[in-house]
């Protein structure tokens, strides 16, 4: 009888020691999930924090492997600038969730504006400035890099609505678009490439930089036009920094570009007509407001800085057409 007796007490113990476990398990739960939403809390911000860098330093200057001597200054900033945006820096336009720089919105616009510009004048370069006559054979080398400058800045290295097996991210593509670039240059210092330094090749480049950044500002007039007053307002944001950073991208290329047509330019006095132009660029990169605010046009309190953005752009486009226009005399 002792010994059934003793187990009472013994039965209890161990369903005592047992609940203990069980709320000391509930406890390190409880803890633990309070550490998982403290690091989530941290990791994104911290993250976006370190990660986020708007590069707009209008003095930059490509260096190392990126720099040809002989070759073409213009070309040299397409090689540095790519290799800053996807080596130096971070691409980010194509992050995925999980990492804390997907919740960036305005360095990865800034990025692809670049690019865009880069795309844009790789065009140029092989269509124009690249070959002898028209009817020439293109480059190979600048038709590689302008095709691999088209693709998207959104691509990840696996994309399941391409394939479920790994595909070529973007930073791959322009990175491979930027050892094209300086194949070219490398040759085209050679003397085994064409770079055609005649005014009606500069007058195309010209004319298509001029279309491309007046499609920009259709965008901006057609973002205020439908949403200037919102409260709210995600997209203003987007193309403020998408726009910034194409303008960023054409103010470096042209002013390389006025290296390469030097004797152009001066011969034809544009000079100050190329630096008034650049510097209307250089006031759309200049603009760094905190907070991108699409107020009313009109508004007696609020800026409207796509407005203001706009302005300088126009006033940019303005003053190529009226180059071009020299260039044709």
């Amino acid at each position: 009888m002792s010994e059934i007796g003793s187990s009472g007490p013994e039965t209890k113990r161990i369903g005592t020691r047992a609940q203990a476990v069980k709320e000391g398990a509930k406890r390190s739960w409880k803890v633990l999930a309070l550490l998982v939403v403290i690091f989530l809390l941290l990791y994104y911000p911290a993250g976006m924090i370190m990660i986020n860098n708007i590069e707009d330093d209008t003095n930059f200057i490509p260096s190392g492997e990126n720099v040809v001597p002989g070759g073409s200054r213009a070309v040299d900033m397409m090689a540095g600038l790519i290799d800053r945006e996807i080596n130096v820096n971070r691409w980010t336009a194509n992050d995925p969730f999980f990492m804390p720089s997907a919740a960036l919105d305005n360095m990865p616009n800034y990025q692809q504006g670049i690019i865009s510009a880069l795309a844009r004048f790789g065009f140029e370069l092989t269509d124009q400035i690249g070959r002898t006559r028209g009817s020439s054979q293109t480059d190979p080398d600048l038709q590689e890099a302008a095709g691999l400058l088209q693709y998207s800045g959104t691509k990840w290295a696996w994309d399941p609505t391409i394939s479920l097996l790994p595909t070529a991210a973007s930073e791959e593509q322009y990175e491979k678009a930027r050892t094209s670039l300086i194949k070219y240059n490398k040759r085209l210092a050679e003397g085994k490439a064409v770079f055609e330094k005649r005014a009606d090749n500069l007058i195309a480049t010209l004319d298509r930089i001029s279309l491309d950044i007046g499609s920009s500002t259709a965008t901006i007039d057609k973002h205020i036009d439908e949403n200037s007053g919102s409260i709210i307002d995600f997209k203003a944001d987007n193309i403020f920094y998408g726009i910034k950073g194409q303008s960023y991208g054409y103010y470096l290329l042209l002013k390389a570009l006025a290296q390469d047509y030097e004797s152009l330019i001066k011969e034809k006095e544009l000079t100050n007509a190329w630096a008034q132009m650049l510097r209307s660029l250089k006031s759309v990169v200049d603009l760094n407001p905190i907070v991108i605010v699409n107020a009313g046009p009109d508004s007696q309190f609020l800026a409207n800085h796509l407005a203001a953005q706009g302005f300088y752009v126009l006033r940019a486009r303005t003053q190529l057409q009226e180059i071009s226009n020299i260039l044709l005399k």
